[in-house]
């Protein structure tokens, strides 16, 4: 049996009594005191996260920037020093490779973040897509060289800025700034999250992992910030309606489906991977755009699980993600549905079980940061 990974965090977590679980072939703690407790106190106090099984790579050259325009949806030309960009990373037929985070570190180098479950994955493709052309840029693997702690909610930046003499108040969701944090420990402090909340995703060297963490645990809990597990996490990115992939996203899943328009910049000048199927399927018209989907009465519906018309008669779709929302107190859902059934106010039913549950179109996210 292959041994499972594990973060330089796991006997923070094991000592702190975190229920641990295979995530994608990583040792990680799916909950601490249930995934309510964690989840709600993100929203109202904050939240810690390792987040450190994510993939990073080192973009450096020349042609980084050109590199990565050819690699990504979205425009990187647009991208400043110190900023951070969303994008999609595409197979030649359009299909989701990953979505991802780049920080622009310098004129000439970049941090790339990808998925856990996608890392390996992500650098082949990378270096496959680089080979082509023969870019003046190297791409180095450097995900055990870091940890990564996410520190989310209203007091995020408050108990943050208690380990760090960097100011954090100027600095604007997605830019970031480098620095330190517990006296000398270098970092890169990146006002980014995966929960719709205020926060910061701090980068630092693998092995500070654990000092960062216990310093953020002492300076947090007298203001209600709770260690959380994957649970919480993916509560709190499905109210938000932010995608997963293997579930939103996939490689036959391109980001046009997935509602990625916004970073897909289909106008930008050069022709990046998977750009004339993207094109294509646009002047096809799209065939199915996901929706949010609030349950009318009991039942949590998961992913996989069909969905039908208003009726109960005819499948028109399948769900992605689902749970029951900590926040509204109620089940949510995001589906494929196609076009003709995707307007706000739209019923549809969904088989939970075997029994044909209503359920409602919603605008999203559903959850809106007051």
């Amino acid at each position: 049996m292959t041994s499972l990974k594990r973060t330089a965090l796991y006997d923070e977590h094991a000592r702190l009594g975190g229920r641990l679980i295979d995530f994608g072939g990583w040792e990680l703690p799916v909950q601490y005191t249930g995934v309510m407790d964690e989840h709600l106190a993100c929203r109202k106090s904050a939240g810690l996260f390792d987040v450190s099984h994510m993939g990073e790579v080192h973009v450096e050259g020349p042609d980084a920037e050109a590199f990565l325009n050819d690699l990504l949806t979205n425009n990187v030309s647009r991208v400043a020093v110190g900023q951070a960009q969303y994008s999609a990373m595409c197979y030649d037929h359009g299909g989701c490779v990953d979505d991802l985070i780049i920080y622009r570190r310098a004129a000439d180098r970049f941090l790339v973040v990808v998925n856990a479950s996608n890392d390996d994955k992500d650098f082949a493709w990378m270096r496959g897509v680089h080979s082509r052309k023969g870019y003046r840029c190297s791409l180095s693997h450097e995900s055990a060289n870091y940890s990564q702690l996410a520190v989310q909610g209203p007091r995020a930046a408050e108990i943050l800025q208690t380990l760090t003499s960097t100011p954090l108040a100027p600095i604007k969701t997605y830019w970031f700034a480098e620095g330190h944090v517990c006296g000398d420990i270098p970092a890169i402090l990146a006002r980014t999250g995966y929960t719709g909340e205020d926060g910061f995703e701090v980068y630092v060297p693998w092995q500070s992992g654990p000092a960062v963490w216990r310093a953020l645990i002492e300076a947090g809990q007298p203001l209600g910030l709770k260690p959380c597990g994957l649970g919480a996490r993916d509560t709190l990115r499905l109210e938000m309606k932010y995608p997963l992939y293997g579930h939103e996203l996939g490689e036959n899943i391109h980001p046009l489906d997935a509602g990625l328009a916004w970073v897909t910049k289909l106008d930008k000048p050069n022709d990046f991977v998977g750009k004339q199927a993207l094109l294509a399927a646009r002047a096809a018209g799209l065939r199915r755009t996901l929706v949010g989907l609030k349950m009318l009465e009991r039942g949590i519906p998961r992913q996989g699980y069909a969905v039908f018309d208003a009726a109960g008669v005819s499948q028109v779709g399948e769900v992605t993600s689902g749970t029951q929302s900590p926040s509204l107190g109620q089940a949510i859902a995001v589906a494929f549905v196609p076009p003709e059934h995707a307007a706000a106010g739209t019923r549809l039913t969904i088989d939970i079980r075997g029994t044909r549950v209503p359920a409602e179109v919603v605008s999203t996210p559903f959850y809106k940061r007051s």
